[in-house]
């Protein structure tokens, strides 16, 4: 598996990707193409993709399987990790490791000062994924979310 920056070829496996995970943040594709403009603020997309000799043949891209995604955004001195996702025959394998770990060098290169997210509560998945990379509760947003209605776990990670 490698991490390597987004073009917006990713887009559609993006799309696709999202749509099969119900707790993931459900994005436009027009949100998704301004991810990648030059104005606003400064954003960081990234896949997972299989390396090529593991591509079935059945894939519908014959250069690789994207197997996970981030996007995240950068307000100096701060990140805040606005999405990731991670294909369901893909999770629990280091995918989502390795794009967390991808978006801290990017915060150190940068000299940032931490990293923040939100969750769903019920999430326990993800609430135990970003505990045992460090991060810290930093606060709570009530009903923040909407469809189910549900509150936010605000998360912060000091990156130095």
């Amino acid at each position: 598996m490698r991490v390597r920056p987004a073009t917006r070829d990713d887009i559609p496996y993006i799309l696709r990707l999202e749509q099969q995970s119900p707790n993931a943040a459900h994005w436009t594709e027009q949100q998704y193409r301004q991810a990648f403009e030059r104005e606003g603020p400064e954003r960081l997309v990234l896949v997972a993709e299989a390396p090529l000799e593991s591509v079935p043949e059945t894939n519908d891209d014959p250069r690789s399987v994207r197997m996970g995604f981030l996007v995240a955004r950068h307000l100096a001195p701060e990140w805040e990790l606005e999405n990731i996702v991670v294909a369901e025959s893909d999770r629990r394998k280091g995918t989502g490791k390795r794009l967390l770990d991808s978006l801290l060098a990017a915060a150190r290169e940068t000299n940032s000062e931490a990293l923040l997210l939100e969750v769903r509560e019920s999430n326990a998945a993800a609430v135990a994924f970003y505990e045992k990379a460090g991060f810290e509760r930093a606060g709570r947003r009530k009903s923040y979310y909407v469809n189910p209605m549900e509150n936010a776990v605000l998360y912060r990670y000091r990156v130095l």
